[in-house]
C-alpha cells in the first residue's frame, strides 16, 4: 500500500507543476541555442535568421507518456526590429495542448560602433493554444460527476511580453508568460483563470573564440497562481573549429517547493531535482542538438531518462560584427 501511495503523491506533485504550465513547458530546450523559445524579446536578435525544430519524448515504452513538439522561425526586420513564429504540440497522458504563437520585438543599440555590443531589446507574442482533455475511456462504473466521457476541447488566446539586455559577454532576460486571464472550462467550473509565469536568466561568456569559451547560466522561474518556483543552474563550453563549433553543457534544476510521500509508515519529503547533460553540433550552417534530463531522488515513475532532439538552420547571415564572445547574437 505504502508503495502505491508513493508513485501517487509523485503522479500528482508532477501533474501540479505540469497543469500550472500552460503553453509551451520550459524544459533545457532554450540551452540549444533555442532562446526565442522561451524570451520572445530574443526574436531576430541574432545575426542570422533561425529555423529550429525540436523533439522531446519521456518515458520510453509507457503508454500516453509525456511528448513535445515545436518548430519555430525568428529572423530581422530591418535594422532594429525582428519576427517570429512559433509552433506546438504537448501531449501528456490524457492531456493534450497544440498551438502557435507570432512575435515582434525591437531592438535598441546603444553601442558606439559595430564593434561592442550594447543591445537593448523587447518583444511581444501573441498566440492561440487549444487544449483538450479526453475522457472517453474513462468509463469504469464509477460515477463522478466531473468526468462525462467525451472529449473537452477548449481555445484561448494569450501574450507573453519581455525584454533583453546583451552587453559584450553579459546577457540577461526577463519574460512574464502568458499575461492575460483566460477563462477555461475544461476541467472544472472552478478552474483558475491566472496562468502567469515570469521568467528571469542571466548569464556571462568567458575565455576566447581561439581556445575554450565557457558560459555559466541561471534561470529561475515563478507560476503566479500556485507560487511555485524553480531554478535553473547551467554551464556550457564551446570550442570553435573550422567546420563551425561543438559545444556543450550540463544543467541542474531544483525546485524550491516540497512534497511528501509515505516511506514505511514515515513521512518524507522530495524536492523536484533534474540533471540534464546538454550536447551539440554547429556544422556550417547546421545545427544538431541532443538533451538528456535525468531524475534525481528516491520517488521516480520510471528509470528511463527524458530525451530531446533540437535540429536546426541558419539562414541570412550577415557578416558577425561585435567583437565579443556572444554566441546568441554572432
Amino acid at each position: 500500500m505504502n508503495f502505491k501511495k508513493r508513485y501517487l503523491v509523485l503522479l500528482l506533485f508532477i501533474s501540479q507543476i505540469s497543469f500550472s504550465q500552460e503553453g509551451i513547458a520550459i524544459y533545457s530546450d532554450y540551452l540549444s541555442d533555442n532562446l526565442y523559445l522561451i524570451h520572445p524579446s530574443m526574436a531576430g536578435a541574432a545575426n542570422c535568421a533561425k529555423v529550429r525544430l525540436t523533439g522531446r519524448q519521456q518515458w520510453f515504452g509507457n503508454d500516453k507518456a509525456p511528448a513535445l513538439q515545436t518548430a519555430s522561425f525568428n529572423g530581422r526586420l530591418g535594422d532594429q526590429s525582428g519576427a517570429g513564429i512559433i509552433l506546438f504540440n504537448d501531449e501528456n497522458g490524457y492531456h493534450s495542448q497544440k498551438g502557435f504563437k507570432l512575435t515582434y520585438a525591437h531592438h535598441i543599440m546603444f553601442s558606439r560602433s559595430d564593434v561592442d555590443l550594447n543591445q537593448l531589446s523587447f518583444g511581444i507574442s501573441g498566440g492561440l493554444v487549444q487544449s483538450q482533455l479526453d475522457q472517453s475511456d474513462w468509463n469504469d462504473g464509477i460515477y463522478d460527476p466531473i468526468v462525462n466521457g467525451l472529449v473537452q476541447k477548449d481555445a484561448y488566446f494569450n501574450v507573453d511580453i519581455g525584454a533583453s539586455y546583451n552587453y559584450l559577454e553579459f546577457f540577461t532576460h526577463f519574460t512574464v508568460k502568458n499575461v492575460l486571464a483566460s477563462k477555461r472550462d475544461i476541467y472544472t467550473e472552478i478552474e483558475s483563470d491566472n496562468l502567469r509565469k515570469y521568467i528571469l536568466s542571466a548569464g556571462y561568456v568567458f575565455g576566447n573564440s581561439d581556445r575554450l569559451q565557457w558560459e555559466p547560466s541561471v534561470l529561475f522561474q515563478l507560476t503566479d497562481e500556485t507560487k511555485e518556483k524553480l531554478v535553473d543552474l547551467n554551464v556550457k563550453l564551446y570550442k570553435d573549429f573550422d567546420f563551425g563549433k561543438l559545444w556543450g553543457g550540463l544543467s541542474y534544476r531544483r525546485s524550491f517547493d516540497a512534497t511528501q510521500y509515505l516511506d514505511g509508515g514515515r513521512v518524507q519529503t522530495q524536492r523536484l531535482q533534474y540533471l540534464t547533460p546538454v550536447l551539440g553540433l554547429n556544422y556550417k550552417n547546421l545545427v544538431f542538438a541532443y538533451t538528456y534530463s535525468h531524475l534525481l531522488g528516491d520517488i521516480k515513475f520510471d528509470q528511463g531518462g527524458f530525451h530531446q532532439i533540437t535540429l536546426g538552420i541558419n539562414l541570412f547571415c550577415k557578416q558577425e560584427k561585435w567583437d565579443c564572445n556572444c554566441p546568441a547574437i554572432n
